[in-house]
């Protein structure tokens, strides 16, 4: 197949659509982004032109499936791939801040014997698309790391040598924890390396009935490399009366804190595959309280 030849139509075809109003992305504190794999646009071609078309400054885009494999589903290793993507992005304005391997939803950090060259793969990913934050959750580790023992030390292991090799290459992983503030910065100090942050999760903290102002305060501005500025799904965010957006902001700016803010749920309960729709309203209200700015 001539890849070159389908890159020049497909982005002849993006082109003649319409352009979204957003102010250049360069020029704000804030910007935002919405995550591919929840836009159901995993690592497709796709994912820029809809998240031109809601609005959004860039995506975090996804690493592919993992499963049970010993390595992703990783479109990007391929030469003719890596080409596209990153031309098509860049044509379109479209920024990805941060790849995520989401596949660790539901796979083991520490159970995964491949764990170290799946946080290669990300990094070399990360390089062809200009990202600097990896997205690392640790939900599918089954052994109780949050308290001490062995999987907490294996834990602590693996993140600081993954942390050393992000840290190496002018990159940060964000690992999404379960955890209160406080318990959160004490892994970090645990891990002891520049290389990992927290990726501050919204929807962690109002399921754990925690006041996500005081979670941030406490984290602190240096601890926080991104974040997923959404709730769970039932509400867009403008309606979601858990979330108070503007004391959110104003947090963020007190504690001089700046970065993308990345939309991952938030769905109307009634419209949930409305994909164009619950992001697009998302994006809007987080550019209207963010950045005062209205469509």
């Amino acid at each position: 197949m001539n890849y070159s030849k389908l890159f020049g139509i497909i982005l002849l075809a993006i082109l003649a659509l319409p352009l979204s109003a957003a102010v250049p992305a360069g020029t704000h504190r804030y910007k935002v982004a919405a995550c591919d794999w929840m836009m159901l646009k995993r690592q497709k071609l796709g994912e820029f032109d809809l998240s031109r078309r809601i609005g959004a400054d860039g995506v975090e885009m996804d690493m592919g499936g993992l499963g049970k494999r010993d390595t992703f589903d990783n479109k990007l290793r391929q030469p003719h791939f890596r080409k596209l993507f990153r031309e098509t992005a860049d044509s379109l304005g479209i920024e990805v801040p941060s790849v995520a391997m989401s596949g660790f939803f539901g796979q083991s950090f520490i159970g995964k014997p491949t764990w170290s060259a799946l946080i290669d793969d990300c990094l070399s990913t990360m390089d062809v698309m200009g990202a600097k934050v990896a997205f690392l959750p640790l939900g599918g580790i089954s052994e109780d790391w949050t308290v001490k023992g062995p999987a907490r030390s294996e834990l602590v292991r693996r993140l600081h040598e993954s942390g050393e090799k992000a840290v190496a290459q002018g990159k940060v992983i964000g690992i999404r924890v379960p955890l209160p503030a406080k318990e959160a910065r004490k892994l970090l100090k645990e891990v002891n390396s520049k290389g990992v942050k927290i990726y501050f999760n919204l929807q962690d903290a109002l399921d754990a009935g925690r006041d996500p102002v005081k979670e941030l305060k406490t984290l602190g501005k240096d601890n926080i490399c991104q974040i997923h500025l959404s709730n769970t799904d039932g509400f867009n965010l403008r309606e979601d009366p858990e979330v108070d957006l503007p004391a959110i902001k104003a947090t963020l700016d007190k504690m001089g804190w700046s970065g993308w803010l990345v939309v991952e749920r938030s769905r109307d309960k009634n419209h949930v595959r409305d994909t164009k729709r619950n992001f697009g309203n998302n994006v809007a209200y987080i550019k209207e309280v963010f950045r005062n700015e209205t469509k």
